[in-house]
């Protein structure tokens, strides 16, 4: 597993002691969930793990890891999997789908809305796919801490590649998701060009080029809790985050931070099983109850990430509504991931990144 920052609350170490404690055939039998850690893996243990289990008896093994599909892949190719159940972004499941590394998933086994609507009616549009099932919306913001700037502040996603109205240290994460998306938009690509200029090479070299511009400035991050760590320490002044980990540190651990929601990309986490997974059938009755109406309101509870299924948005707490990605204020200059994209171009982009990176 790679080297992360990991969630190690109470609720995973208990789940972890009980499925020890029930002795090796219980064990046998635990599910093995990939998440991406900190307060997101929390909001899915309070939301899935511990209720499931609950209901079931049937102990859950939390695990973290940074995105992506190599450690998938690895384990099937190896034919040696241990993941049941993984969290990935859109891209991957599309990617690992066509790959034929993971299994499909039959839609109609999921749960109806309350009011009987079916559930591929009740998921909103794209966040059922062969392979995956959705869980939440979410989104990439940058954020600031306010201490730092206490006259004029960030306001735009142009601010953050100014770095002499905003002096300070960059956080952004070490891929070119997201990155080269905003580097287009500060240099004036209406939003619902950026992906048609992206797909040229004389965009992508624009895109480049826009980041050139801040590149001595920056501090990369990997791990999903590292930016707010980043801002906490002083660091950097400006980072970028998942929305869900800034409202944590903001709203939990009283942290001086603002999030900019200008220029928000924002994205879909899945469910996917790898290929020759073991125990489906306790696998999928996870994935049937973890996305039931009532669980996916339920993790709004610990996380700013909106649900996927209609009915649930309702049973979002009201205090809670505006600090979704999807909310109508934070919306309004919103750019959606355009997963078909970075899935044909994700390697290509990559070997550009690290070659950028490099010199």
């Amino acid at each position: 597993m790679k080297t992360i920052i990991k969630y190690t609350g109470a609720a995973v170490v208990a789940l972890s002691a009980a499925v020890y404690a029930a002795g090796p055939a219980a064990a046998a039998d635990a599910l093995t969930i990939v998440s991406w850690g900190g307060a997101y893996t929390k909001s899915q243990v309070e939301a899935y793990h511990k209720p499931f289990t609950a209901k079931t008896g049937t102990p859950i093994n939390s695990e973290d890891y940074n995105g992506g599909l190599a450690q998938v892949r690895a384990q099937v190719e190896a034919g040696n999997v241990t993941w049941n159940l993984v969290d990935v972004e859109l891209s991957d499941a599309i990617r690992g789908c066509d790959e034929g590394i993971l299994e499909p998933i039959d839609h109609s086994i999921l749960p109806a809305a309350p009011d009987g609507t079916p559930a591929t009616e009740d998921f909103i549009e794209n966040t059922l796919t062969e392979c995956a099932v959705g869980e939440i919306v979410w989104s990439t913001v940058f954020a600031f801490d306010a201490s730092k700037y206490p006259d004029a502040k960030p306001t735009a996603i142009g601010d953050l590649f100014d770095t002499a109205k905003f002096p300070g240290k960059r956080g952004l994460r070490k891929s070119p998701k997201v990155n080269l998306e905003w580097a287009l938009m500060a240099d004036g690509v209406p939003l619902e060009q950026v992906y048609e200029v992206l797909g040229t090479p004389e965009g992508v070299d624009r895109a480049f080029a826009k980041l050139d511009t801040i590149k001595d400035d920056v501090i990369w991050w990997e791990a999903g809790a590292q930016p707010p760590q980043m801002l906490a320490d002083g660091e950097v002044s400006i980072a970028s985050a998942y929305n869900g980990r800034l409202f944590n540190a903001i709203f939990t651990e009283k942290k001086p931070f603002e999030i900019i929601w200008d220029g928000q990309v924002w994205d879909l986490d899945l469910w996917v099983i790898p290929k020759g997974a073991k125990n489906m059938e306790a696998t999928l009755d996870f994935v049937k109850f973890s996305t039931d109406t009532q669980r996916l309101a339920d993790q709004s509870k610990w996380i700013s990430y909106g649900p996927v299924r209609k009915s649930s948005f309702p049973l979002v707490a009201e205090d809670m509504q505006p600090h979704m990605p999807t909310a109508p204020d934070n919306f309004k200059t919103a750019l959606q991931n355009d997963y078909e994209f970075w899935a044909d171009h994700t390697d290509e982009l990559n070997e550009r990144f690290a070659a950028w990176l490099a010199k």
